[in-house]
């Protein structure tokens, strides 16, 4: 078992130890419920300061679609990366050992949400009356080592970028736990919520979820997938070490030719989402020769193309957005998008062709 390194800041402040880490999975899968227990027990065996950011709590209820697997993905993007920049105001705080301010440019229910989620863990209290807008940091939250355990789904690998690049920007540590739990199960504790999601919503984030790869990615390398609801003491254990080691092991900033390497990557992005609206339109196309030619009734075939549209236009926006396979891959090769494509496709073409029989 690792021990805190217990570096100290510079004039004493206390440790420099400062980490995130996203815990991920499927809704209903046992995230808040296990993110509350890691934070009690990392303060009370560790004497950590911790700040469990629950998206649930602080984002603001968003319609969702019942055919998709999230809200439209530039407003959910949108509240993601709003959310990202309080905990950065938070962070540069409790760096700089210095009050935080409410930045002009706030929606007022989620920042109220943001700052009473860390009231309620101690990890900052209200300035005087004549200062409303300002906050002090609990003594806690810059003397003892401090971890942000952000939960939500996290199911694409860009929506966890977004958190690594936070990291990165300030020299922390970073980690991710992916609570991993049958569909089944999910399906079923959902069904028991006062507010479930539609279980459409969970089949498709099922199929979609990008599991923590490190083989693949190298920023990943800091990632524990834990089986649900079966959370073990050598579990326990575990979870504890990849905190510490992401404590002692911070993202190393690296801004070297930044600007050349974004305006490379606008570059990319834009060439592979022409190329994958070229190559979803002829998988679209011949689908729908192959329909025909196996005698899919009239009104079907009308379904199927209308099925399949909204499929591509789905991927397209993906790319766009979140830009799914973007930011993560150092070739153009689409054969990872359109093998994706094919087996979404293939679902919804096995509907049709089995009416026929």
């Amino acid at each position: 078992m690792k021990t805190a390194a217990g570096a100290q800041a510079p004039g004493g402040a206390g440790p420099r130890e400062r980490g995130l880490c996203v815990l991920c999975g499927l809704p209903a899968a046992g995230k808040s419920t296990f993110a509350r227990a890691l934070g009690r027990r990392l303060r009370q065996e560790r004497g950590w300061a911790v700040g469990v950011l629950s998206y649930d709590d602080v984002l603001p209820d968003v319609p969702v679609d019942p055919e998709g697997a999230r809200p439209p993905p530039s407003q959910w993007k949108m509240l993601r990366q709003e959310l990202l920049k309080y905990l950065e105001c938070f962070l540069t705080a409790v760096i700089n050992g210095c009050q935080m301010s409410a930045p002009p440019d706030r929606t007022e229910a989620i920042w109220e949400n943001f700052i009473t989620c860390l009231k309620d863990q101690d990890l900052l209290f209200s300035s005087a009356l004549d200062a409303p807008f300002h906050y002090l940091l609990a003594k806690t939250a810059v003397s003892r080592p401090l971890f942000l355990v952000l939960d939500d789904n996290f199911y694409y690998q860009s929506m966890r970028y977004e958190v690594f690049q936070l990291a990165r920007k300030y020299s922390l540590g970073f980690c991710q736990l992916f609570l991993d739990c049958p569909l089944e199960t999910c399906l079923q504790r959902n069904g028991q919520r006062l507010q479930a999601l539609p279980p459409e919503v969970i089949y498709t984030m099922g199929r979609k979820v990008e599991r923590p790869n490190p083989e693949k990615n190298a920023w990943e390398h800091n990632s524990l997938t834990i089986q649900s609801p079966a959370c073990s003491s050598e579990t326990s254990l575990e979870v504890t070490d990849l905190l510490l080691t992401a404590l002692e092991n911070p993202v190393k900033n690296v801004e070297d030719n930044m600007e050349q390497k974004e305006m490379d990557r606008i570059i990319c992005s834009t060439n592979i989402l022409h190329k994958a609206d070229q190559t979803l339109r002829r998988i679209v196309s011949q689908t729908m020769k192959e329909a025909k030619d196996e005698q899919v009734l009239p009104n079907n075939l009308k379904l199927l193309a209308e099925e399949l549209n909204k499929l591509k236009a789905e991927f397209l926006e993906d790319l766009r957005q979140g830009n799914k396979y973007l930011c993560f891959q150092q070739t153009t090769d689409l054969s990872d998008v359109t093998s994706f494509f094919c087996n979404e496709k293939d679902n919804i073409v096995q509907k049709y062709f089995s009416k026929q029989h």
